[in-house]
């Protein structure tokens, strides 16, 4: 009778061990480090590591000790919004280096491919309102953005700086195993459908460019958060990088005013976990 207890016993840790095992990658947390201006690092629950607009090398605000390519470790993917140099950054040769597919508009990924920057299977296509699944319970989806886009690269046939056209800048809906969901809005001013985006995809976090000048002040920004878009959560971004971006998270926050979305501030290198 005892041996027969000492069975069931067994069996039942055995089972509970294995549950929370399978289980474990749920509880796993959701990382994201901030590089300075648009450049972020995001750790999905089950590991999954992809880099959005990874300006970081040349960027003026990210930490020197980060300035080290090998220290980001592998990436499985990467994002960029537009060919703008302070968002295409080192996303080549991360590219090449982790042989990671960039997902981008369209149009830059053809010059990328064209110009023999990238290879083809390094440089997918999609568009607008079109949604990848690149790993499981991971969707990305692409969404308008209120900017421009063009590409400065060096031609191999002459050796010059030339300005190719990046097709339209775009940003990300990133939606996690969990379901959490994350708006990279990329660079862009007000837009009317930002209003539809937020009521569609409904972000839990929105990452807003604050800076002015070339993207939304502190001013537009808080409109579009509070009015329009809605979101749980919203972390300033694309600031202090230039004399031009003169926004700061204050002017932000103040411009917010009294409201439930947490907004949240990172200084350059800090990792935050959701």
């Amino acid at each position: 009778m005892r041996f027969r207890l000492f069975l069931i016993a067994a069996a039942c840790l055995a089972f509970t061990g294995a549950a929370h095992s399978q289980s474990g990658g749920a509880q796993n947390k959701i990382q994201l480090q901030w590089f300075a201006q648009s450049a972020f690092k995001l750790t999905t629950q089950t590991g999954k590591v992809i880099m959005i607009d990874p300006w970081i090398m040349q960027n003026p605000k990210t930490p020197p000790e980060l300035k080290d390519l090998d220290r980001l470790g592998k990436i499985d993917l990467i994002l960029v919004s537009h060919g703008h140099r302070d968002h295409l950054g080192d996303a080549v040769e991360l590219s090449k280096k982790n042989n990671a597919p960039m997902w981008a508009p369209i149009g830059l990924n053809l010059t990328l491919t064209f110009l023999e920057y990238l290879p083809a299977n390094l440089a997918p296509i999609m568009n607008k309102s079109g949604t990848i699944e690149p790993f499981p319970g991971v969707k990305i989806t692409q969404v308008h953005a209120e900017h421009s886009s063009e590409v400065t690269l060096k031609n191999p046939a002459t050796g010059k700086d030339e300005s190719y056209p990046a097709g339209e800048p775009v940003g990300f809906i990133i939606e996690l195993e969990n379901g959490f969901k994350i708006w990279h809005t990329g660079d862009t001013g007000l837009f009317g459908d930002m209003k539809f985006i937020g009521e569609y995809y409904k972000p839990d976090l929105l990452l807003v460019p604050i800076g002015g000048h070339f993207v939304m002040d502190p001013k537009d920004a808080a409109y579009a958060t509070r009015e329009w878009i809605k979101p749980k959560m919203v972390m300033p971004m694309h600031y202090g990088t230039s004399a031009y971006l003169k926004g700061t998270p204050a002017e932000f926050k103040a411009a917010l005013g009294t409201t439930s979305i947490q907004m949240f501030e990172m200084q350059p290198g800090d990792i935050k976990s959701f």
